[in-house]
């Protein structure tokens, strides 16, 4: 395995998800080479032991695998396709890896042009949030070609816990669109039995604590529990971005001709509460709009 340790990756997009991954990939002993829009991040990545680059072209000439982790729809296809793209000054044979939830339609679209652009490409976004990505516990659900995953496999254990093969290309981001309405459902369940909660005087710390040890619990309780109880909302996943992903959902259901009641009611109450302000925050935010729907002052 020494060689696949000594393997040049491009990471293309060092956010709040982005950049702790590719400190991970660099303690796991591979090459790393970043470009993102903003210099701080880069700089960050250097001090980590990485290198930065000026364009998406000098990042990924030499790189065995390349990741992008980047918004939205997009956002991937201006990193990937055109003159100034990934698919143009990636070298044949790479592997291409991205980590961003999208569209499964866009996905399967840019895998096939990755295809013809001599790459081996798997959608392979990721569950767990900032502090997942920090730890490099992140869920990753990936598709593509078996023998791609088989080969990316010590990259994605770098950054990922459960790493798992979904299905061919766009199946990856199927997952993780269903993964998007379940955690906002669970939220938005939270934040109504919090509000609820506090209404009758509850010792709502010892409340989450006996409901998080039976049926009730959830990583959703765990990890966004005491964030609502706390008001503390700093971003780990911005409210923004779970309102895509909610129209990614909605959108993707309409097409496959199924119907998403809850699945249809929690993308407008995220809708909401990013039309209020509320976009930065953390998804916990989800919170804010109970309360407001609530009459009660945040």
């Amino acid at each position: 395995m020494e060689h696949q340790m000594s393997q040049n990756v491009a990471f293309i997009g060092l956010g709040i998800m982005g950049l702790p991954m590719a400190k991970n990939l660099i303690t796991a002993g591979f090459h790393v080479t970043g470009f993102n829009r903003s210099d701080k991040a880069t700089k960050e990545l250097i001090a980590a032991g990485g290198q930065g680059a000026e364009s998406i072209a000098e990042a990924v000439k030499d790189a065995d695998v390349i990741i992008t982790m980047v918004p939205d729809s997009p956002d991937v296809e201006s990193v990937t396709t055109g003159a100034e793209g990934l698919f143009a000054h990636a070298k044949p044979g790479a592997i291409w890896v991205d980590n961003s939830s999208i569209r499964p339609d866009v996905s399967v679209s840019l895998a096939k042009q990755a295809r013809e652009a001599g790459l081996r490409p798997l959608d392979a976004p990721v569950s767990g949030g900032e502090q997942g990505a920090i730890d490099g516990a992140l869920s990753i659900m990936v598709g593509g070609e078996p023998a791609d995953f088989a080969e990316a496999q010590p990259v994605l254990e770098a950054v990922g816990k459960t790493i798992v093969l979904v299905g061919p290309s766009g199946s990856g981001q199927t997952v993780k669109a269903a993964n998007q309405l379940i955690v906002a459902a669970n939220i938005q369940a939270l934040s109504e039995a919090v509000v609820f909660l506090e209404a009758y005087g509850v010792d709502t710390d010892s409340a989450l604590k006996v409901l998080g040890g039976g049926l009730a619990g959830s990583k959703v309780l765990d990890q966004k529990g005491q964030k609502i109880l706390d008001r503390e909302f700093a971003p780990g996943f911005r409210l923004a971005l779970h309102h895509k992903d909610m129209g990614i959902v909605t959108s993707a259901a309409r097409e496959a001709g199924v119907v998403l009641p809850l699945g249809a009611l929690v993308a407008q109450l995220v809708g909401s509460t990013v039309a209020s302000g509320d976009g930065a925050l953390d998804h916990s935010g989800l919170f804010r709009g109970v309360q407001r729907l609530s009459g009660q002052s945040e």
